[in-house]
């Protein structure tokens, strides 16, 4: 099992808009083979910085998720509402 960490910032006023397609994100790849759980979290300093943790069987499905057409046409939905790049990073349990 891997652990996926996506870091997104939400631009000013636009944090309602991002999470209504947000979680359309998570509810799609919920579906995705391999996805075991997911969730989204607030940072307590930084409100408009929104972190999701997901759990995968592997990085092969992982890598098919982040690589297909559903997923790349979602982000696209919610990438003009971030004001950085979306940060992802692979983890690994030791």
């Amino acid at each position: 099992m891997i652990r996926v960490l996506i870091e997104r910032h939400v631009a000013e006023t636009l944090e309602e808009a991002y999470e209504q397609r947000s979680r359309r994100i998570l509810q799609t790849a919920v579906g995705a083979p391999g996805f075991i759980s997911g969730e989204t979290l607030v940072n307590a300093n930084d409100p408009n910085h929104r972190m999701t943790l997901s759990n995968w069987r592997s990085e092969a499905h992982w890598d098919r998720w982040y690589h297909s057409p559903t997923r790349q046409e979602l982000l696209n939905e919610v990438k003009p509402m971030m004001d950085q790049d979306e940060k992802i990073t692979i983890l690994h349990q030791c």
